[in-house]
């Protein structure tokens, strides 16, 4: 993939620097021609001067098709992607996997409801989330509240720094995020104007590359360079400027305690760290895990499920030695290859490429053992879920992308018809954040005995009574004092995988979207190839007929599925057999039981559209092996008789 990448860059560069070449010919026989014509020259001369110019400009619309099919591969096609996504969205939308939330009120940009299949689809997601992670490395798991006093994000940097860089129409006052608009213009400058400069086009790329490592002020000599104006308007925009991204609130109805709605669930684990290391019988290394909500105020939200104002986190903070981030289970993902993407290969306008974990983590590109270990079971996780591999990539931070006390940061970066998506963080945070919050309990003590010694009495506030105190200088003594101790004190390194479970989703439902024709050929049938695990109804039993004894073999076998822990639905229209099995197919279900005998019904696999005929009494026990990976669709084929029916065409 990287090769091929390399190929394509490379053929583009020279067909541009050809193009560029022949518009120079063209110009200079356009202007013979011209000279020519000024000066009477003979009808002979001018007919060859025309002439060689009309091949020249042959020759050139040669090289631009050339370089638009380059262009077109390398983007993936941008008007496929285009009818690509649109088909993928309105059949999630149409089959209530996700819709625009207060759509009869005209609906609020950034905000969506789960359908019933899009919940079941999240539900798994999350239960496998918590088997891969929490169970496989016995994690403490808790759940902590989401609105968030201002005093603990005021500690974690939240308060200051959790912005992003907002420019104003400076006629309308409609608000745009700086990086997005440099983004789209540089893509659709490189993907639909083919006269640029060789130059032109590596600059363009260049800015692409280093998007995220812009300053406010780069990015607005960017942004007047290019004379990007407002997309709506064509009005000019204010100067790029940090816009805060959490919902504010207060806690309580006097209006006097500030709060947030958390942005995310982390803070939660950190301020409660000490209870947690006692629990765990303060012994290091050790997680903990949170899956929660978290809010942040987008400036322009878009892309669907991928930008929104409220979504679900899985977070996990492993708290390890800050000296020894080895990893006892490292080995188990050592020799996985995958698509990695260094920041020295982002600088110089390389593509990704495929590494060994072990080889990355020994060179020195992933800081550490641990974090490479995490690493390794994130890619597992997506590749478990249905993300295809080789649309998969680690990507790391640059330098100013980096926050200042992060020791190595990576994105797990999905592709879909969007380009390339962030959909899991992985870092290295160091032991920034339980040094801010113990800093922040150190200043608020000191400042209690300061306010004690003075006044004698001090207000405190108790956050779980709700109120305020008074607490007098004979109640308390407070000091701070340096004790010589024969152990070695510090303050743990946390690794911290981020995971946006809605990006996580929306990326499986695009890798696992496909049409195929009808039987008859005249239309084109949707279908979700979601695996068993994720997939949010397991079968479907359908009686082929309205028949009384064949619904009574249906609901036998639905009590059975429902004894397994299987999800099911049963469709007992009168339809045909073939809609059915066409409308189950867009849901995405696996299997498809029809109950055409009393002892015995078929199984129909989603993909192959292959049968088999199971006796009634085994059918739970089929299904229950194939969604819980203990057989494949292979195994039971070879185990049971085959089946032929035209209907499973259809």
């Amino acid at each position: 993939m990287a090769s091929a990448s390399a190929d394509a860059a490379a053929g583009e560069e020279s067909l541009r620097r050809a193009l560029s070449e022949k518009q120079v010919e063209v110009d200079a026989q356009g202007s013979v021609v011209r000279e020519l014509k000024a000066s009477n020259a003979s009808k002979e001369l001018i007919s060859a001067a025309v002439e060689a110019l009309s091949a020249l400009k042959l020759e050139k619309a040669s090289i631009e098709k050339r370089l638009q099919e380059i262009m077109s591969a390398s983007n993936g096609g941008h008007q496929n992607k285009e009818a690509f996504r649109q088909s993928v969205v309105n059949t999630l939308e149409r089959r209530l996997f996700y819709i625009p939330s207060f759509k009869i009120y005209r609906g609020v940009a950034g905000l969506y409801d789960y359908g019933p299949p899009g919940c079941a689809v999240k539900s798994n997601v999350l239960a496998f989330w918590r088997q891969h992670f929490v169970l496989e490395e016995n994690m403490l798991e808790v759940d902590c509240p989401c609105v968030t006093p201002e005093v603990v994000l005021k500690a974690s940097g939240h308060v200051d720094k959790f912005t992003d860089l907002m420019v104003k129409d400076e006629k309308t006052g409609t608000c745009y995020r700086a990086d997005h608009l440099l983004k789209d213009f540089c893509k659709e400058k490189l993907e639909k104007d083919l006269t640029i400069s060789t130059e032109k086009a590596a600059e363009l790329k260049h800015v692409l590359a280093m998007l995220d490592d812009f300053s406010a002020e780069e990015l607005g000599a960017k942004i007047k360079l290019y004379g990007i104006t407002a997309p709506d308007t064509k009005n000019p925009l204010s100067e790029p400027y940090p816009f805060n991204l959490m919902f504010q609130t207060s806690i309580g109805p006097s209006g006097l305690s500030p709060g947030y709605m958390r942005p995310e669930t982390a803070q939660g684990i950190f301020v409660n760290f000490k209870d947690l290391y006692y629990y765990n019988g303060n012994k290091l290394p050790f997680a903990a895990a949170q899956i929660g909500q978290a809010f942040r105020n987008e400036i322009s939200p878009r892309q669907g499920l991928l930008r929104v104002r409220e979504f679900t986190l899985a977070e996990i903070e492993h708290f390890v030695d800050p000296e020894d981030k080895s990893h006892p289970k490292f080995v188990e993902v050592a020799k996985l290859e995958f698509l990695m993407f260094p920041r020295e290969l982002q600088v110089s306008g390389e593509s990704a490429k495929k590494m060994v974990l072990d080889e990355a983590v020994s060179k020195g590109i992933v800081n550490n053992e641990t974090l490479g270990y995490f690493i390794g079971r994130v890619y597992l996780f997506l590749t478990a879920l249905g993300i295809d591999k080789e649309r998969l990539r680690f990507r790391q931070h640059l330098a100013n992308e980096m926050a200042h006390y992060a020791a190595d940061c990576w994105d797990a970066e999905i592709e879909c018809s969007y380009g390339w998506i962030e959909c899991v963080g992985i870092a290295d945070r160091s032991a920034y954040d339980l040094r801010a919050h113990t800093a922040m309990d150190e200043k608020t003590a000191m400042e209690m005995k300061a306010e004690l010694e003075t006044k004698g009495e001090v207000e405190f506030q108790v956050c779980t009574l709700g109120k305020n105190v008074t607490i007098k200088k004979n109640m308390v003594a407070i000091s701070k004092e340096k004790k010589k101790e024969h152990q070695r004190v510090f303050t743990p390194s946390v690794i911290e995988p981020s995971f946006g479970i809605g990006r996580i989703i929306y990326c499986l439902f695009e890798h696992s979207f496909y049409t195929r024709p009808s039987k008859a050929g005249d239309e084109q049938l949707n279908v979700f190839s979601f695996p068993p695990l994720v997939a949010p109804i397991k079968c479907t039993v359908f009686p082929l007929v309205q028949n009384e004894k064949y619904e009574e073999v249906a609901k036998r076998i639905a009590k059975s599925l429902t004894a397994a822990g299987i999800s099911y639905k049963i469709d007992i229209t009168g339809t045909s057999i073939g809609k059915r099995y066409a409308r189950t197919d867009e849901l995405g279900v696996p299997l498809a039981i029809t109950v055409d005998e009393t002892d015995s019904v078929t199984i129909r696999d989603r993909d192959s559209k292959k049968q088999v005929r199971v006796n009634v009494d085994e059918v739970a026990s089929v299904v229950k092996r194939v969604m819980d990976g203990q057989s494949t669709w292979a195994d039971v084929l070879w185990e049971y008789p085959s089946h032929h029916s035209a209907s499973a065409d259809e």
